[in-house]
């Protein structure tokens, strides 16, 4: 017997089913979930999940500021230019009769409105300011930091003129000198406040809070 087990071989035995060392077969369809991260997870409705981590908002503060601050420096610089060079000359023209640059002081609000309220727009600019600083504490929404910083700058801009020009503090008239034909005359920080006014409009038209909340009705 064993010699004829010897002449024929023992024949290949397969590997038992779990043997170790070998993976087990994956049944068909069955795959594990695939990790997600924070930025895509979806919230089963078709919406990204919004990023509330601290660095997100830590990102929206300082592109806040940082608009504000550039928006700032191009009126402050562009009014120091105007005061400087402009003031008391005949207006340049940029194009022809369409645009000019003329200079003139305006103790009202943008574009020329309310001469007369002088210290009520200048508390109005304030409490601007300090409420775009209570929203920044809940600040996730890159649109949102953009408009923002944009009426921060603005405001500041304007305020700096009331606070530091004649006739006196918080009395102060702004410099305007972009002088459109038919318009109002306004400045950089009037402008930066109406793009900003504009963002924050048709944010609120999408339904986009500052804290990223997407509503949908």
């Amino acid at each position: 017997m064993a010699e004829a087990e010897r002449i024929i071989g023992t024949p290949d035995i397969p590997e038992a089913e779990g043997h170790e060392g070998a993976e087990p077969e994956k049944p068909a369809g069955d795959e594990s979930p695939q990790a997600v991260e924070p930025d895509g997870l979806d919230t089963g409705d078709g919406e990204a999940a919004v990023d509330r981590s601290p660095a997100t908002r830590r990102r929206r503060i300082i592109l806040l500021f940082c608009v504000a601050v550039l928006a700032y420096l191009l009126d402050l610089g562009s009014k120091m230019l105007v005061v400087a060079k402009l003031e008391h000359q005949e207006p340049i023209e940029v194009f022809g009769d369409w645009l000019k640059l003329d200079a003139i002081r305006n103790a009202g609000a943008a574009f020329g409105f309310g001469e007369a309220f002088t210290i009520i727009f200048t508390i109005i600019a304030a409490t601007v300011i300090v409420v775009i600083a209570r929203l920044a504490r809940k600040l996730y929404s890159l649109p949102w930091a953009i408009a923002l910083g944009l009426l921060l700058g603005g405001a500041l801009g304007n305020l700096t003129d009331r606070i530091f020009r004649a006739p006196g503090v918080f009395e102060g008239a702004v410099v305007d000198f972009i002088a459109p034909a038919h318009f109002a005359v306004f400045n950089l920080a009037d402008s930066a406040i109406v793009c900003g006014g504009i963002l924050i409009v048709l944010l609120s038209f999408k339904g986009l809070d500052p804290d990223g909340t997407v509503h949908k009705d």
